[in-house]
C-alpha cells in the first residue's frame, strides 16, 4: 500500500524546491523525492543567469538575502553581429528595475533553496530515485527507489520538476524534439579588462557567443559552435583556445587571459506537449529545454513552478489535481511557454546563418532597436517578466 500526500514533487532541485516553498504555509500535504543523496550543494561550475523576475520570486520566497552575496549583477547588455553594422546596448537605467538580471554558480543557489527547504519542514526524501508514474482517476502514484528498497507514494497531483533525468516515460506526455545542430562550449574565462557588470551576446553565423559576468573580472562563457567543433576546441590548450575566442569574439574585453571548467552540451528544443494529464504536470526542463541564447530557459521554469504554487493555492483541497484545475495551469503557461520558444528560436535561426543579404537586415533591425527606447523596454520586460509580465 503506498504513502499518500496531497502532492508530490519529483525533484528537488531549483525548480522542484521553488514550488515546494511557494506552498511552504498553504497546508497542503507536501512531499519532495529528489535523486540526490543529501542536502548537500552540488560541486556544479555552471552559471545560471537569473532575470530580474527570477530575483522577485526568490526574494518572496525568503532565499534572496541569503544567495545575494553569491551574485554577480547585470546592469548592461550588449548585443552585436560578428563582421556587420548594427548593435543595441539594453540598459537597467533605461528600462526601469534596479538591475537586468544576475549570474550565479549552480551549487550557491541548489544551497540556497535547499536551506530553505530544510528550514520550512517540508519531507525531502533524498536518494530517491524514480522509476515508474502511474495516474488514475483519482491519484498518482510514484514508484521509487530509495536504500535498495522499492517503495511508492500517492498523492492526488504528482509534478515533475526533474528535467527529464529519470522518468523516461510519462504518462499522457509526449515530447517534440528539435536539433539544432548546434553545441555549446561552455566555460569560466578571465578578460584583461573588468567586465563592469556588462553582458554580451555576440551573433555569427555559426551561432552566438555569449559573456555573462561573473565574480570579479571574470565571465561565463557560452560559445555555440558546431557538434564538432565545441568537441575540438576542448582539447586545444589553453594559449591556443583563448587565441581562437579572441578572434571570435573581438576586442570590447580586451585581451582573454585565463580559461577553466571547458564542457560541452548539444542543443536543442525540447518541448512536452500537453505539459499536463491525468492528475500530474510537468514543470522546468521536464516540460520545456530552450536554446541558451538569451538566458530564458531556467527562469520559465522558475515561473512555471511559481505559477503553479499560485493555482494550487486558489483551488479548494478537493479540487487539487483535477482536470479543472490543470487546464487553468496550462492556459496559464502557454503565452508565458509559447512566446520564450517563439523569442529563442527565432534568434537562433534568423542570425545563425550567412545567408547573403541577411547581414544586412539583422543589422538594420539591431540598430532600430537601439534608437527605440519603448522598444527596449519591451524586451526588457518580456526577458524580465516572461509574456505575462
Amino acid at each position: 500500500m503506498a504513502d499518500t500526500a496531497d502532492l508530490i514533487i519529483v525533484g528537488g532541485g531549483p525548480v522542484g524546491a521553488t514550488l515546494a516553498l511557494a506552498l511552504a504555509d498553504s497546508g497542503l500535504q507536501v512531499t519532495v523525492l529528489e535523486a540526490r543523496p543529501d542536502a548537500a550543494a552540488p560541486s556544479d561550475p555552471r552559471a545560471i543567469a537569473l532575470s530580474y523576475g527570477s530575483r522577485l520570486i526568490l526574494q518572496r520566497l525568503g532565499v534572496w538575502d541569503a544567495l545575494q552575496p553569491a551574485t554577480t549583477p547585470i546592469k548592461t547588455i550588449h548585443v552585436s553581429q560578428q563582421s556587420r553594422l548594427g548593435r543595441s546596448v539594453l540598459t537597467a537605467e533605461e528600462s526601469g528595475p534596479p538591475e537586468l538580471g544576475c549570474v550565479v554558480d549552480y551549487g550557491a543557489l541548489y544551497g540556497a533553496l535547499a536551506g530553505a527547504l530544510e528550514a520550512s519542514g517540508i519531507p525531502v526524501l533524498y536518494g530517491a530515485q524514480a522509476t515508474a508514474l502511474t495516474t488514475t482517476l483519482d491519484a498518482a502514484t510514484v514508484s521509487f527507489t530509495n536504500q535498495d528498497k522499492e517503495q511508492q507514494l500517492s498523492a492526488t497531483l504528482a509534478v515533475v520538476a526533474d528535467g527529464g533525468r529519470s522518468l523516461k516515460e510519462i504518462p499522457g506526455i509526449h515530447k517534440e524534439i528539435r536539433d539544432y545542430g548546434q553545441a555549446a562550449l561552455v566555460a569560466r574565462v578571465e578578460t584583461e579588462l573588468p567586465h563592469n557588470n556588462v553582458a554580451y551576446e555576440r551573433l555569427t553565423p555559426r551561432g552566438p557567443v555569449a559573456l555573462l559576468p561573473w565574480g570579479e573580472r571574470a565571465f561565463a562563457l557560452v560559445w555555440t559552435e558546431t557538434p564538432e567543433v565545441a568537441q575540438a576546441l576542448t582539447t586545444l590548450d589553453e594559449t591556443d583556445f583563448l587565441r581562437q575566442l579572441h578572434a571570435h569574439f573581438g576586442d570590447r574585453q580586451g585581451r582573454f587571459i585565463k580559461v577553466q571548467d571547458r564542457g560541452v552540451f548539444p542543443l536543442k528544443l525540447a518541448r512536452a506537449k500537453p505539459v499536463t494529464a491525468q492528475r500530474l504536470a510537468v514543470i522546468g526542463n521536464a516540460a520545456q529545454i530552450l536554446h541558451p541564447v538569451a538566458g530564458q530557459g531556467f527562469n520559465l521554469g522558475l515561473r512555471d513552478a511559481w505559477e503553479l504554487a499560485q493555482i494550487l493555492r486558489a483551488t479548494p483541497p478537493p479540487l487539487i489535481g483535477s482536470a479543472a484545475m490543470l487546464a487553468r495551469y496550462q492556459a496559464s503557461r502557454c503565452p508565458d511557454t509559447g512566446g520564450g520558444i517563439l523569442f529563442t528560436d527565432f534568434l537562433v535561426r534568423a542570425f545563425s546563418n550567412d545567408i547573403a543579404g541577411f547581414g544586412h537586415v539583422r543589422g538594420c533591425g539591431l540598430a532600430v532597436l537601439e534608437l527605440l527606447a519603448p522598444a527596449k523596454r519591451f524586451v526588457v520586460g518580456k526577458m524580465s517578466f516572461g509574456a505575462r509580465g
